[in-house]
């Protein structure tokens, strides 16, 4: 798989050499280079934003330079995706993040000000994601969190991957509550069922306790979750 992230401020993906992300890349099982958007300014001066029209404070992303930036990619010959990093744009989920793993391009469009000119977004943008209801400074984090997220799913990423089929969301509910050595800290003890080494009932606490986890915490999920044999409810 091939990431690129159009930005402004390139020095920002140092993490993107880190961790799982710097593992995998170090593997090839994905790249990833920045795209710096000056490089396509329209002047000497580096000038890719401007006034938006209608008087609001704040500038946009002019439509020039980043078309001619998305265009340089390649990713629409491709077959790939152009992604926009918004705060109006669909929620980021676990669906959202294996559809994407099974991309073979994807470009990240990171906006910055007050965004970007929205003739791009109906002409160049493919999917526009928001991570959360809140808005950061830039698209360079989100598109960070997303590349995380998908990375994780490449066959070769993880050490384990059966370690990723039971995180959070993975297979609908929230993970459950889990422990390691030693078996007693401060006073509080590792469950004995955890112990036992009885691998059925181990199961049937671990349904358990995810299920009561998303319940408390995460209603909304609980509330759609399928009534049936595979998670143990009720």
């Amino acid at each position: 798989m091939k990431i690129q992230c159009i930005t402004l401020f390139p020095e920002m993906f140092a993490p993107m050499d880190c961790s799982i992300m710097g593992r995998a890349r170090q593997k090839e099982i994905f790249s990833f280079e920045t795209v710096y958007l000056r490089d396509f300014a329209i002047n000497e001066y580096g000038q890719v934003d401007d006034a938006p029209y209608g008087g609001e404070p704040g500038m946009v992303l002019r439509p020039e330079p980043l078309t001619k930036a998305i265009r340089s990619t390649g990713v629409k010959e491709n077959g790939g995706k152009v992604v926009y990093l918004t705060a109006d744009g669909v929620p980021f989920t676990h669906e959202l993040a294996l559809s994407l793993s099974k991309e073979n391009h994807i470009v990240f469009v990171c906006g910055h000000y007050k965004g970007i000119d929205e003739r791009v977004r109906e002409s160049q943008i493919d999917l526009e994601i928001s991570i959360g209801d809140f808005v950061v400074s830039g698209g360079e984090l989100p598109a960070m969190v997303v590349t995380d997220a998908i990375v994780r799913l490449l066959d070769g990423s993880l050490g384990n991957r059966e370690s990723g089929d039971t995180d959070s969301f993975a297979q609908g509910p929230l993970g459950w509550p889990v422990y390691t050595r030693p078996e007693e800290f401060e006073g509080k003890k590792v469950p004995e069922i955890l112990l036992s080494g009885h691998h059925k009932k181990i199961l049937e606490w671990q349904k358990a306790e995810s299920l009561k986890r998303t319940q408390e915490r995460r209603p909304d999920i609980y509330a759609k979750l399928k009534i049936d044999t595979k998670f143990g409810i009720k």
